[in-house]
């Protein structure tokens, strides 16, 4: 079973004042020449019609494509979908912009851009992701109960600060969070606390949060690796953000190299879903 992963084309950027960004172009044969499987598009970050000009670089560079969109209609989904076909990207991961309060009213929504994901061919994935119709981790879990083909991305550092969870972790959140697990078709490298969603990855204070996210993630591959063919792609996609996701000094400088801590994440997410595979194997 290949594990495939990904950099964030959005945390590819520095955002540092008067500093320019390194051309696209340029981004994507270092993503390349550093070993990532694929480079991933977000419509949060970037318009359709920028990232409609970044799609040569797929075929240019051999990376393989993902997308992740921000519909705010049912509708709006659509074109994020033919984009989505257009880099290979083999499913879209939705952020939906459309939060009714009720779950009830959750329950169309959902079902809408399932429909019109059938409609265009690309399966969807919900990212777990604050501010979109999946911001809360108890509402997910009913949505899911209320939607068994509701598929998800499980990018879980939003829900460590959106339930403001401690340690040690409680029984009930590993249990909700191995429910999320359980549901999740691909997994995305973050590390949070209960405070902040991007953690430094070298501070040694933060080290029992990274044991936490490294016991999760390959807890998700486990369930994974049961749930799909020996020959599919099980995509982790790195997304460190720049500011204000990555925590900054009193002088708006970063306090961790967001490059270095990518290749970390990558050789963590090879290390855990190795670990994986053996598990299952003395299991068998």
């Amino acid at each position: 079973m290949p594990l495939r992963i990904y950099q964030s084309l959005w945390a590819t950027e520095q955002r540092r004042p008067g500093v320019p960004e390194r051309p696209v172009a340029e981004r994507f044969d270092r993503v390349r020449d550093a070993g990532f499987d694929g480079m991933a598009i977000d419509l949060g970050a970037m318009d359709l019609e920028a990232a409609r000009a970044v799609v040569p670089e797929f075929n240019r560079t051999g990376l393989k494509g993902l997308l992740t969109a921000f519909p705010t209609s049912i509708e709006d989904l659509r074109p994020a979908l033919r984009l989505a076909r257009d880099i290979g990207s083999p499913f879209c991961i939705v952020i939906g912009q459309v939060m009714p309060l009720a779950v009830a009213d959750m329950i169309p929504v959902i079902r809408g851009w399932l429909a019109i994901a059938a409609e265009e061919g690309v399966p969807l994935q919900f990212e777990t992701h604050r501010n979109c119709i999946t911001n809360d981790l108890f509402s997910t879990l009913l949505l899911m109960d209320a939607i068994p083909e509701m598929r998800l991305s499980a990018d879980l550092s939003h829900y460590v600060v959106d339930r403001e969870m401690m340690q040690p972790i409680t029984s009930d959140y590993q249990d909700y969070v191995g429910r999320i697990l359980d549901r999740s078709d691909s997994f995305q490298g973050r590390v949070a606390n209960r405070c902040q969603v991007q953690l430094p990855l070298h501070f040694p204070q933060h080290r029992v949060w990274i044991e936490t996210f490294r016991a999760w993630w390959r807890q998700g591959f486990q369930s994974w690796q049961t749930r799909f063919a020996p020959d599919a792609d099980c995509i982790f996609l790195c997304e460190l953000g720049p500011r204000d996701y990555a925590i900054t000094d009193q002088n708006g400088d970063e306090l961790s190299d967001r490059w270095a801590e990518a290749h970390l994440l990558k050789q963590w997410a090879r290390d855990d879903w190795t670990a994986a595979l053996a598990t299952d194997m003395m299991r068998q």
